[in-house]
């Protein structure tokens, strides 16, 4: 090749670069090749102004819910996804938009494993056994140490992500000959799931209060964190193909999700205010100011909402509960960690801050994470533009 070729070779090329790159800012920033570094830039933003704002305290008082949050996502997403596969199992049937979307919310499990570090890094500011608190009996003195607090976290995302490796895969196609090995695997990851979920309930969330702790903690959270999953695939997910109810039969589930939610914060209310428990009537004082009860009425509301929707179901109506759950899920979050930390139950502009910075971060760092699960698909997901 001629010199003079050669050159104007060179200079078509970076015509195509130049071309090819995006030309607005919105345009660069929902470019699926840039997503991460954008994630990256906003949620180290977000995070740095939230701790400029709050300070190393305040910071991470917003930064735990908005991390509980994130961590809703593929915890919440592993048993739904389960027993979704499994209802389907017998269907020669290729697999939902929802169950795919379920399946790429696992992915995130590192993603919250690998987040979790400043949390176990600031356990004196969060939790008072961690400050030198006392302990109400021997046995809570042994089990709130550091030691052991980090060790049951290390094993708990440890088999968190082991259980979102395997039930990212599919169940079998077709799903005729999933048979026996598939309905133990099921029954070991809901066992599995439920042990480790309610451990993570009493160290990370109910630990936050100095001295009162529900036994139905673990089952609150863990009802919690299943609707705002599924709320979240609903949300994201494609409209299925093929007869009506394949295509509408999304709210149900949440619906039932949401009142065994609200049940179990009913009981547990009935249980526990009517008694002269001064541990549980502070927790919950600290819980029951205008902001709190707003929250209780919206959830209320939602409750209803999505169980009447299901007489009538239709793809906006299901949106439009499964956004309105999402809300009150995170919001719950909140409500349950930072009265014990604030005394009052409120969302501070550092709160939103935190929120932003570690989903800003989730994003950014699940390309990395998605490297654990080969071979998933998202459902209608565009393939990935090619490289010049």
């Amino acid at each position: 090749m001629s010199p003079d070729a050669h050159r104007r070779s060179l200079a078509g090329a970076r015509v195509r670069a130049v071309t090819a790159l995006p030309r607005t800012a919105r345009a660069f920033a929902l470019d699926p090749r840039r997503r991460a570094a954008v994630g990256l830039g906003i949620g180290a933003a977000a995070l740095s102004l939230a701790f400029l704002l709050g300070g190393w305290r305040g910071g991470m008082v917003s930064y735990l819910p908005a991390w509980l949050c994130l961590l809703a996502l593929p915890a919440g997403a592993l048993p739904v996804a389960i027993m979704v596969e499994r209802a389907d199992a017998w269907r020669p049937q290729p697999e939902t938009a929802l169950l795919e979307t379920l399946r790429w919310l696992l992915t995130l499990m590192p993603v919250a494993a690998c987040l979790v570090l400043p949390i176990l890094f600031a356990l004196p500011v969060l939790y008072p056994w961690a400050a030198g608190a006392p302990q109400p009996s021997p046995l809570a003195a042994i089990w709130f140490t550091t030691p052991f607090v980090l060790a049951r976290v290390c094993i708990a995302f440890t088999v968190w992500i082991a259980l979102a490796i395997l039930f990212a895969r599919r169940g079998g196609e077709p799903w005729g000959k999933a048979g026996r090995i598939d309905d133990g695997r099921a029954v070991l990851g809901l066992g599995l799931h439920m042990l480790f979920g309610s451990l993570m309930a009493g160290d990370l969330v109910m630990a936050a209060s100095a001295q009162f702790s529900s036994s139905l903690s673990g089952l609150l959270l863990m009802a919690g964190w299943s609707s705002l999953a599924l709320s979240a695939a609903i949300l994201v997910a494609p409209p299925d193909v093929g007869p009506s109810r394949r295509r509408l039969d999304r709210l149900t589930p949440l619906a039932i999700l949401l009142a065994i939610w609200a049940a179990m914060h009913i009981v547990q209310a009935l249980i526990l205010r009517p008694t002269d428990l001064t541990e549980a009537a502070a927790w919950y004082a600290a819980r029951g100011n205008a902001g709190g009860r707003t929250l209780a009425v919206f959830a209320g509301a939602v409750v209803v909402l999505a169980a009447a929707t299901t007489l009538k179901p239709g793809e906006y109506r299901a949106r439009l509960v499964a956004a309105l759950a999402l809300a009150v899920q995170m919001l719950a979050l909140a409500w349950l960690v930072t009265p014990s930390l604030r005394g009052t139950f409120t969302i501070t502009l550092v709160d939103t801050l935190a929120f932003v910075g570690v989903a800003g971060l989730a994003i950014g760092l699940q390309p990395l994470a998605r490297r654990f699960f080969p071979g998933l698909v998202v459902a209608g997901a565009a393939p990935a533009p090619p490289h010049h």
